[in-house]
């Protein structure tokens, strides 16, 4: 399956407290949120997650899978530096716990969530099943039923679709994966009007040698 990657401006925050130091709390999947992709709309269903492999989880900046992670969620145990709470009628919830005093990138990360330099999330997965609406239109749907697995969270500097950079590597890889996805959604539509147009002239011979 291919993997794909979805940019949101949904709020990311920078908390402390005593007990876990330096945190970073968001949103990253959020379940009924129509999102404009510029080739289509997507929705993700609720209930997307129910049978989600969240067993490995990193926690990067940018989806740069070059640097060390800033956290991991390690079949969510309670010792993983980055916890996710899937909500019922919501979507998925973290909460990562930064290494500021030995890290220095946690520590920019943080000091930057904390100034508003960095205010969205974005995450890579691949679908398990999915549905379109007006698929042949010029602006379809997509229904995302079901997520098989994610492999990442990112905070991201260009979280939203809308943002005219697309040089941005988070930006720029969520709008080629969706490109990607119309276009194989396509693909099969037509495949399988080939494969009914075939079929209905075997028909249409078959009736025609048994009417000869």
């Amino acid at each position: 399956m291919t993997k794909e990657i979805r940019a949101f401006n949904f709020e990311v925050r920078a908390e402390q407290d005593e007990e876990h130091g330096h945190f970073l709390t968001g949103q990253p999947i959020v379940y009924n949120e129509r999102t404009n992709l510029g080739w289509y709309d997507e929705i993700i269903d609720e209930g997307a997650l129910a049978e989600t492999d969240l067993r490995d989880v990193r926690f990067l900046v940018n989806h740069n899978t070059d640097m060390i992670p800033l956290a991991r969620s390690r079949n969510n145990n309670a010792n993983s530096t980055m916890q996710m709470s899937v909500v019922e009628g919501v979507g998925m919830s973290i909460r990562v716990d930064l290494d500021t005093e030995n890290n220095a990138e946690a520590k920019s990360l943080y000091s930057a969530v904390s100034r508003g330099d960095i205010t969205g999330m974005s995450f890579m997965f691949t679908v398990d099943s999915d549905t379109w609406e007006d698929l042949e239109s010029e602006h379809p749907t997509r229904h995302i039923r079901n997520i098989s697995k994610v492999f990442e969270v990112s905070a991201v500097t260009f979280p939203a679709y809308e943002a005219t950079s697309i040089t941005a590597r988070g930006l720029s890889d969520a709008l080629e994966s969706a490109k990607a996805s119309l276009e194989s959604a396509k693909a099969e539509r037509r495949e399988i009007e080939h494969k009914k147009r075939k079929l209905k002239m075997l028909m249409e011979v078959k009736t025609w040698n048994s009417q000869a």
